[in-house]
């Protein structure tokens, strides 16, 4: 019989049940069902358009659903408050296609900043200790002093990870992670995603259009078709099917 803890590692982190979105006459997301599992790599494979940013969107709050539901650790999100929701969101850490630094924030100050609003009673040190650490994490524990403009597309991709890091998420959602940078720097940013899944035990959505990062990232693939998800399995399984629609992504 299985125990109780057993029971709640099986439990999806994230539980995303015949979510609809629609924008004006075009529907977009139809009935979308989708589960994320403790210290997953989910990545969604989509046409461009197809809602792959849309269902992250409706999973933060950023686009409300047309009907569907979505469960974020435990939590119904078409039922939690506002202060609640901003509460979970501190949970999930983003790193979408602009890194978002603030440029006239030294790298320390942009990941201090987060830390700054969401845990006002952090002493210095703390923050200090904090701050090296995930810096450590993503292989640049000198860089607190330098400003956004000196980093390199792949340096601002590791800036960008570890200031979402700093927060300590469970979820985190990784928006085209790779768009924009040379092969070999690629290559490291997906090495290092899986690095942080093993380190911090984090479950992660990543939208990406990369086949080679979809190899190294994968646990398990999600095919997203016409706003539906037509085939699930990990990167074997999805090579050898058969379906047309899934083929054409590994092709």
């Amino acid at each position: 019989m299985e125990t109780k803890q057993e029971s709640e590692t099986h439990e999806p982190v994230v539980s995303i049940k015949k979510l609809c979105k629609c924008f004006g006459e075009k529907q977009i997301l139809k009935d979308v069902n989708l589960e994320l599992r403790k210290a997953e790599n989910l990545v969604i494979l989509g046409k461009s358009g197809s809602g792959k940013s849309t269902i992250i969107k409706c999973m933060v709050g950023l686009t409300a659903p047309d009907s569907g539901n979505i469960c974020i650790l435990g939590k119904d999100m078409t039922e939690v408050a506002y202060e609640e929701l901003n509460q979970l969101r501190t949970k999930i850490g983003f790193l979408f296609q602009g890194n978002a630094l603030y440029d006239s924030l030294t790298v320390y100050e942009n990941l201090a900043f987060p830390l700054r609003y969401h845990k006002k009673e952090m002493e210095k040190e703390e923050m200090d200790s904090l701050i090296h650490e995930v810096l450590e994490s993503v292989g640049l524990p000198d860089s607190g002093n330098q400003m956004p403009a000196e980093l390199s597309g792949g340096m601002s991709k590791r800036i960008g990870l570890a200031r979402t890091l700093v927060l300590k998420p469970e979820i985190m959602l990784y928006d085209e992670p790779t768009t924009g940078l040379d092969t070999v720097t690629a290559r490291e940013i997906c090495q290092l995603m899986v690095d942080m899944q093993n380190k911090y035990k984090i479950s992660s959505i990543v939208i990406t259009h990369d086949i080679p990062s979809v190899k190294t990232i994968a646990d398990r693939i999600a095919i997203l078709n016409e706003g539906t998800i037509v085939a699930e399995g990990n990167y074997e399984e999805m090579v050898k099917n058969e379906d047309g629609q899934v083929r054409s992504f590994f092709t």
